[in-house]
């Protein structure tokens, strides 16, 4: 039986990448490992681009989340500051991960390494609209840890 799909994803890679398409480990994995292809060193306390090798053209009305894994952050550090990275459906240019290494030490990618995970989201239609006032909430306008403070 052939499997559903809600949307199809396009790729294409650079020259030499070909083993580098992302995947799921499982099939019921939310996410996309994402490879380097490149070997490169990430030196402790600086942010570098880790390219891919892959480009994508999503749907309209999806957008594609790059977020960290968390076994390269418990164990080295390693971490995407602007996660979840937005890659939009207009978006042609290659997929680069964000990554800063706040370790202690500088940590060795090699070409292949799973570096991020990849999240594929269906993106609501919203209109914003001005209005004069916003109704009351329980929760009113408190934040930035106020939640369960009295």
């Amino acid at each position: 039986m052939a499997e559903i799909h809600d949307a199809t994803v396009k790729i294409t890679l650079r020259e030499g990448c070909e083993d580098l398409v992302p995947s799921k480990a499982h099939h019921d994995d939310a996410a996309f490992d994402l490879r380097s292809c490149v070997g490169m060193v990430l030196p402790k306390g600086e942010t570098v681009l880790v390219p891919t090798g892959i480009f994508m053209e999503l749907p309209y009305g999806y957008e594609a989340q790059v977020r960290p894994r968390s076994g390269l952050a418990l164990k080295h550090s390693l971490l995407i500051p602007n996660s979840p990275g937005t890659i939009d459906a207009g978006y042609r240019g290659e997929v680069g991960v964000i990554m800063y290494n706040g370790g202690h030490e500088d940590f060795q990618v090699k070409r292949g390494d799973r570096i991020a995970q990849m999240v594929i989201c269906k993106l609501p239609e919203v209109e914003l609209i001005v209005v004069g006032e916003l109704s009351d909430s329980l929760r009113g306008a408190g934040g930035f840890g106020s939640t369960g403070k009295e």
